[in-house]
């Protein structure tokens, strides 16, 4: 199905009923309690414990939400994947890799090993992102392979978990045609994980487990981080922003923060492991502590806080125009290891497009924030992500888009063409771009953001820079890579020895996206530093 056929405009009859997704008049109900229902669809029997519910997601009531500290894995399960094996596959943001980390967490304290091949898996989880079509497709298209394998190997335990889980209509969908799936869950109720294995071992139903109200804040849960230089750290979930293309907030639910003195104690724990760089994760960051009612302390504050900790680079993503304040740009202002590198979406440059989409700022509010922070902090770079061809938007409206980038600085973007999500108010409105004219868009797009990137690069030619070594090259063995606290991609020649240690730089040739350097000191290595 093409982008324009699929979100034609619906007149109020045509309107989708999504209570209508769970009501199975071919179903045959085989028992029904206070643990769920059981029924028989299409040769299968499905135990729905709870289910998504686009209506309920919308809602943002007063409940209060409870911060609980008790273990994720009880005693009796901690035995339950000796022997076992297990694979995740993550699609999406870093809210999502996070997430598997706290699921790899939780798999191995129950005694499952991990495997990147999957005939060797006896568990295999689908982490899903639900922001855009593709994302999807490609999870559907996943599926269909390991049917394959899920005939082979029966006893395989195949799970679709993460923000796809949320949807009604992607649950429908899996319940319908995709019968060899074994376990579905949201994103709320991750740390249900060891209780939801336990049943698709022992039972032969597909289980359906998504919570459509945010459950509560659970702390203590285990992380398996897959490498010691940089790690992720939740410091809160969900988003109450609805700008009107975007699933997050049904997907994700209402803005909680965690208390400060958890992240707070999360950070100083990853310094005494020895990380060296941590992002702080949030759906909209900066909205950090607007929900605390008994004390009064922002994301300004928490940064502040947070780089009295001894790690040497702190990042955070993503942020909301709306919730930049002077207060965060006064506490980013002090540097030392809170980089300069602030990802700022700005979704369009039209005023118009703007307020179509919710964002609740104007073109001026965007470019006067962009001033404000380079008036503060000299060294900022500026990135974004953008959408083109959303509904409406007409060639002189997109030409703003492009005079804002300009404008505001920007060096580097994640650009996409508009994707229409069901359950958003953008799916209802009358898409008139052509879907040729938006591909032409976003080509523009992209080469004026190459352009802009390429020559920010070039002013970057002779200086030294610090880099923080991530690897080696794909092509080259004596060639490393890794970034700058601006994120900027470098590669030098080098030792591998130096991979997670910080090299001095000399940038010596610019290109578009990356950068190339010479080493001007090698790094003192920790047996040599000692």
């Amino acid at each position: 199905m093409t982008q324009e056929a699929s979100n034609k405009p619906k007149s109020a009859d045509q309107a989708k009923d999504y209570s209508k997704y769970f009501d199975f008049s071919g179903a045959k109900v085989i028992s029904e309690d206070a643990s769920g229902r059981t029924i028989r669809l299409n040769g299968r029997d499905i135990h729905i414990v709870s289910e998504p519910d686009y209506r309920q997601e919308k809602q943002r009531g007063k409940e209060e939400v409870k911060v609980l500290y008790e273990n994720a894995v009880p005693d009796e399960l901690k035995t339950l994947g000796l022997g076992r094996k297990y694979l995740i596959y993550t699609y999406g943001c870093q809210m999502n890799e996070h997430d598997t980390e706290v699921m790899r967490g939780l798999f191995e304290e129950m005694g499952y090993e991990p495997t990147e091949e999957r005939m060797d898996a006896d568990v295999i989880l689908l982490n899903t992102c639900a922001v855009r079509e593709n994302a999807e497709d490609k999870v559907f298209g996943e599926l269909g392979h390991l049917k394959v394998l899920k005939q082979q190997r029966p006893e395989l335990i195949l799970g679709v978990c993460g923000c796809m889980s949320q949807e009604a209509s992607v649950v429908n969908r899996l319940m319908q045609k995709h019968s060899h799936v074994d376990l579905i869950f949201g994103t709320h109720n991750i740390h249900r994980l060891p209780h939801l294995l336990q049943e698709a071992h022992f039972g032969k139903e597909m289980v359906i487990d998504v919570w459509s109200k945010e459950g509560d804040i659970i702390e203590n849960l285990p992380k398996k981080r897959t490498e010691g230089l940089r790690a992720w750290v939740n410091i809160m979930y969900g988003c109450d922003k609805f700008c009107t293309y975007c699933i997050v907030p049904y997907t994700r639910g209402k803005e909680r923060s965690r208390l400060p003195e958890d992240v707070i104690a999360e950070v100083r724990d990853l310094a005494r492991q020895g990380f060296k760089e941590i992002t702080l994760l949030g759906q909209n960051v900066n909205a950090y502590g607007k929900d605390f009612e008994e004390r009064d302390y922002r994301f300004g504050d928490l940064m502040d806080d947070i780089r009295k900790i001894d790690i040497p680079r702190i990042r955070f993503t993503t942020s909301h125009p709306r919730d930049f304040d002077d207060h965060l740009i006064e506490v980013l202002a002090k540097g030392g290891n809170l980089v300069e590198h602030i990802h700022l979406p700005m979704q369009s440059g039209s005023t118009e497009v703007l307020k179509r989409m919710s964002r609740k700022y104007t073109r001026e509010r965007f470019l006067d924030l962009a001033l404000r922070i380079r008036q503060n902090i000299p060294n900022a770079v500026l990135t974004t992500d953008i959408i083109v061809g959303f509904p409406g938007e007409t060639e002189e409206q997109f030409e703003e888009t492009l005079s804002l980038v300009r404008e505001a600085g920007i060096t580097s973007a994640f650009t996409y063409i508009y994707s229409p999500r069901e359950g958003t108010p953008a799916f209802d409105m009358l898409d008139n771009v052509p879907y040729e004219a938006k591909q032409k868009r976003l080509a523009r797009l992209n080469e004026v953001i190459g352009e802009l990137s390429l020559e920010h690069h070039r002013s970057l030619v002779g200086q030294v820079i610090e880099v923080l070594v991530e690897g080696e090259s794909k092509n080259k063995a004596n060639v490393l890579s890794g970034r700058s606290r601006s994120n900027k991609l470098i590669h030098f020649e080098g030792n591998k020895e130096w991979i997670g240690q910080f090299v001095q730089v000399k940038i010596t040739y610019a290109q578009t996206w990356y950068l190339k350097a010479e080493v001007v000191a090698e790094p003192a290595m920790p047996s040599q530093a000692g």
